[in-house]
């Protein structure tokens, strides 16, 4: 168990959107500290998904987050000797966490062949998932499927 609880650190906004939110999907998109690089890839993303659906890009944003976010997850649990799967919800700031990686994960998997830079596979990975489909999706169903099979050991949440 933890001494003592994580301290939350306060994140700026960013310059474009003026929204925490990008800032920090900008943030986990980094790699090598280079966040021009992310701000560009992040923005032009945003740019070709709110051009397609048609809505603002920070509306299509909490959309992408939202069909994303996953309700329920397993964490495990020993209880005498024996580690037990337990289901439990997923509460807000780590729901956001896991949806970016997800996203971020998924965007990153895709083919070279047809796209050609990171911002159009990190954009055509938010579309799908406001169709319901995509490598994030099938994330947060196994994540479902993983609570739902685990419904029996749910007695032993703290």
């Amino acid at each position: 168990m933890r001494a003592k609880q994580a301290v939350v650190r306060d994140i700026q906004p960013d310059a474009k959107y003026n929204s925490v939110k990008v800032a920090r999907f900008i943030n986990r998109v980094m790699r090598d500290g280079k966040k021009s690089v992310a701000q560009k890839q992040v923005y032009s993303a945003l740019e070709i998904i709110s051009d397609k659906v048609g809505k603002p890009a920070l509306d299509v944003l909490e959309d992408v987050i939202r069909a994303v976010t996953p309700q329920m997850e397993v964490r495990s649990r020993r209880v005498g000797g024996a580690a037990y799967q337990v289901p439990m919800p997923v509460k807000g700031r780590r729901g956001f966490s896991l949806s970016v990686r997800w996203l971020i994960e998924a965007a990153n998997k895709r083919a070279n062949k047809e796209y050609h830079s990171f911002g159009e596979k990190l954009a055509a990975e938010m579309l799908d998932a406001l169709a319901n489909q995509g490598g994030a999706i099938q994330k947060k169903e196994a994540s479902h499927k993983m609570a739902e099979a685990n419904k029996a050991f749910a007695h032993f949440r703290w």
